[in-house]
């Protein structure tokens, strides 16, 4: 194991995310809210026991609330990035209320069948799943940068402070009252939320500007991602995380039923000694974060989840199973918690929401889709022998991290720039008009040509990240020190979006070409429109031409 980050001292640490009135109160909204949620899981998941046998009916009620986060939390954290985050929030909570006051209206009446049921926690789920980008990206919003580890760390210490009591409330409540009272709690639990959302005035630096259409929106965060490779790490090895651990939560009712023959009662103790896990391994997060590295840390908590699962397989003494989901809590939440963080440090605030979506897309994919499989694989071949498959798996997942380790993103400096301003023009353009090429003109060396080359590759992944599209690089076949590089975009505004998107990290790339650039004057950037010749009247025709200007922005959004 290698040290990563040195111990800091007391008068260099941040300042806790708590000491923020908005998101101490947000905070201790929501940890109201996951008391109530946990009730509901509770009610749901053993309610689910009673109206079908089949673990795989059992396994599909976790199914049913995360495969929305996998279908709609793209759409999510576009609808997050372009509107009032705190909007988005306060009507996602408003959503889920009254679906939980149908449900446990339903429960009471006892008119829910099986597949009612997992239809009811379905729509709980897409209102989580709306909720989730917006909340996650709101949180960089409350604490500052230095602070923002330490807040992801306290949101899920408080969801498994939740797991740890919640699960043993909602048992007794399930086993006192039905599962009807636990559906009514969760509704009440959204009350404390909502009034703190409704009464939130957050500052919103005014749009430069117009917001980008849902389906724009959507395809500039998967191009993001899809081009930057610390996000495609971290979202990758997240998949495989939540794909093998989805069978230890999953599975759960049928441990308590089967294996330690409990009730609910059980039931709600097993899930409070993995929320207990949780908690405890939230509070350490942070010293191993001073201690290990990112892959490190992942490593430990999947090692811990592992053999957590593995014991749960085989134990059917209650103290022992505990034991091992105390284990496995706190894996859980240690994983999790540091894949979160390391996409919200290696996004964008113009795009972070969307990161998250993608994130949360892998890991809840991973989860919905692990759930349905484990709880196949337990109908046929036991729970015992599906858990040890699941630990297996768990272990074999590290795999990739021996090969490229998750990157370290904690210093990058991914604010924008803002050193671009709109140039001027000759020829009138609106923000539809497009599509517009631009090309910038190099003189090279013949001795910095590699070098060229390799800062150029770099420079192609951020303009595509950007939102350029057709990139390419050319040589002068007349003049051997003259090189373009030619990129397209869509329209006026796309181009004007795609040069506000700089940031501090990408400054030192266009740094370094300059240096490598040998002419007189600074590189030489034309922007044009594309024209179709004998479909546009003469006048237009005529009037169409190019439109030059030299490359001074030190910051290369040209």
């Amino acid at each position: 194991m290698t040290d990563n980050i040195t111990q800091p001292s007391e008068d260099n640490r941040p300042p806790g995310p708590l000491s923020v009135p908005i998101f101490r109160m947000v905070w201790i909204a929501s940890l109201a809210s996951n008391f109530g949620g946990l009730i509901q899981s509770v009610g749901a998941s053993w309610m689910m026991t009673s109206l079908a046998k089949s673990p795989a009916m059992v396994a599909l009620v976790q199914s049913s609330t995360t495969l929305p986060i996998m279908m709609l939390s793209l759409w999510a954290g576009a609808v997050a990035d372009n509107l009032d985050r705190r909007i988005v929030m306060l009507w996602s909570q408003i959503f889920m209320l009254a679906v939980s006051v149908v449900l446990a209206i339903c429960a009471w009446y006892g008119v829910l069948t099986p597949w009612l049921l997992l239809f009811f926690t379905f729509l709980i789920g897409c209102g989580t799943a709306l909720n989730g980008p917006a909340w996650q990206a709101s949180v960089g919003d409350m604490v500052p940068r230095p602070a923002l580890p330490g807040a992801v760390a306290l949101n899920s210490m408080g969801f498994n402070i939740a797991r740890s009591v919640g699960p043993a409330i909602g048992g007794a409540i399930v086993a006192a009252a039905g599962a009807a009272a636990a559906f009514l709690v969760n509704a009440l639990s959204y009350l404390g939320l909502i009034v703190v959302l409704a009464r939130w005035q957050p500052a919103r630096p005014a749009r430069a500007l117009p917001r980008e259409t849902l389906g724009a929106a959507m395809n500039a965060g998967i191009r993001y991602v899809a081009m930057s490779p610390n996000l495609r790490a971290v979202i990758a090895r997240a998949t495989l995380f939540g794909f093998a651990a989805s069978a230890v939560p999953a599975l759960m009712p049928i441990v308590a039923r089967d294996l330690v023959t409990g009730g609910p009662l059980a039931y709600g103790a097993l899930l409070g000694s993995f929320g207990i896990g949780a908690v405890i391994g939230a509070l350490n997060s942070g010293r191993l974060r001073e201690r290990f590295s990112t892959e490190w840390i992942v490593r430990i908590a999947t090692i811990a989840l592992g053999i957590g699962a593995a014991v749960t397989g085989v134990s059917t003494w209650l103290p022992l199973t505990l034991a091992a989901l105390l284990l496995a809590g706190a894996g859980w939440v240690v994983a999790l918690s540091t894949f979160n963080v390391s996409v919200q440090l290696a996004a964008p605030r113009w795009v972070v929401a969307r990161a998250v979506a993608l994130y949360q897309m892998g890991a809840f994919g991973g989860l919905a889709i692990g759930s349905w499989m484990f709880g196949e694989i337990a109908e046929i071949y036991g729970i015992t022998i599906t858990l040890l498959l699941a630990a297996a798996m768990q272990i074999l997942g590290m795999g990739p991290g021996l090969l490229k380790p998750l990157p370290e993103v904690s210093d990058l400096n991914l604010d924008l720039l803002n050193r671009w301003s709109e140039p001027e023009i000759a020829v009138s353009v609106e923000p539809r008009s497009g599509p517009i090429v631009v090309t910038i003109e190099y003189r090279i060396a013949e001795l910095t040509i590699v070098e060229f080359l390799t800062a150029m590759n770099e420079r192609r992944r951020i303009r595509v990240r950007d939102g350029a599209r057709h990139w390419t690089l050319m040589r002068d076949l007349g003049d051997a020190e003259l090189w373009i590089e030619r990129y397209h975009v869509a329209t006026w505004l796309d181009y004007l979006r795609h040069n506000q998107r700089r940031t501090h990290a990408d400054a030192g790339n266009f740094a370094r070409i300059m240096e490598l650039h040998v002419g007189p004057d600074s590189p030489r950037v034309h922007r044009m429109i594309e024209r179709q010749t004998g479909s546009l009247p003469f006048a237009l025709t005529a009037g169409s031409r190019e439109v030059s200007a030299p490359l001074t922005d030190p910051s290369g959004s040209r």
